[in-house]
């Protein structure tokens, strides 16, 4: 059992780290400017907040300077519609986000298509320049160790800053196994293992099982990599726990992640 110090220590790095999250449907500005004051909280601030493209410019009008805003593009299906993620790449960029979450077309993937998923997450880099880029590879839909690191491999290879593991839509979402084959891929290259970030994604909820992530991430990448240019969680549940294992008390019943 982590003593209290340590546990403490976890949820400020949790915290840091934190992209708090709302991805639904029905998402309205009311929800956007919630999640944006919970992003800047009596605890302290989250890495980013994550929002549809749609309201990338209202949350920068709603946080801190200091906390980024990620939007996503080609979500959450990760069509190979090149054309699509170009332009939900740009409307972003326009908004004034900092950061772009992008959906490798996964599915091309594992139809051996590899020319496709290259041209997508290229176009994509070239349209944001200067912005933070993620490429989610849904590992959950990928389901072999091999594909996963394929798929690192290659958004690598388009210039990607993060590799994140999970849309947070599909059944399977962040796992242990395939956050380990992300981290070995970035290690294994001699450019990203200094650069490139990890980001843990769906189903996330409470600092002890975000813990077993950082672990992971100290083990493979070292402990310079536990900071939020290199290390995201993606949740909003997650919130929750971490403000009552700083504020000492029990944690609220878990909200759904808002994805």
């Amino acid at each position: 059992m982590p003593d209290q110090a340590d546990s403490l220590a976890q949820a400020r790095l949790a915290l840091r780290c934190l992209d708090l999250t709302s991805l639904n449907d029905a998402d309205t500005e009311a929800d956007v400017a919630s999640l944006c004051a919970r992003a800047h909280g009596p605890f302290g601030d989250t890495a980013a907040v994550c929002v549809w493209p749609r309201f990338a410019a209202f949350a920068r009008r709603n946080v801190p300077a200091g906390i980024a805003v990620a939007a996503v593009a080609n979500f959450p299906d990760g069509s190979a519609d090149l054309a699509r993620a170009v332009r939900d790449t740009q409307e972003i960029v326009r908004a004034g986000a900092q950061e772009v979450d992008v959906v490798l077309p996964y599915a091309r993937l594992m139809a051996g298509d590899e020319i496709a998923v290259r041209a997508l997450l290229q176009a994509v880099r070239t349209a944001c320049p200067g912005l933070r880029l993620k490429v989610i590879l849904e590992t959950g839909a990928l389901q072999t160790e091999a594909l996963v690191r394929r798929a690192s491999e290659l958004s690598i290879e388009a210039g990607a800053d993060f590799l994140k593991t999970s849309t947070g839509k599909t059944p399977v979402s962040a796992t242990l196994d395939a956050a380990r084959a992300m981290l070995r891929a970035i290690a294994a290259d001699p450019v990203a293992a200094a650069r490139v970030g990890f980001k843990a994604s769906g189903g996330i909820r409470t600092v002890a099982e975000a813990t077993a992530y950082f672990s992971l991430v100290q083990d493979i990448l070292g402990p310079l990599a536990l900071m939020p240019a290199r290390l995201r969680i993606g949740a909003s549940s997650l919130l929750g726990d971490i403000e009552a294992v700083l504020g000492g008390g029990a944690a609220p019943l878990a909200a759904p992640d808002r994805y």
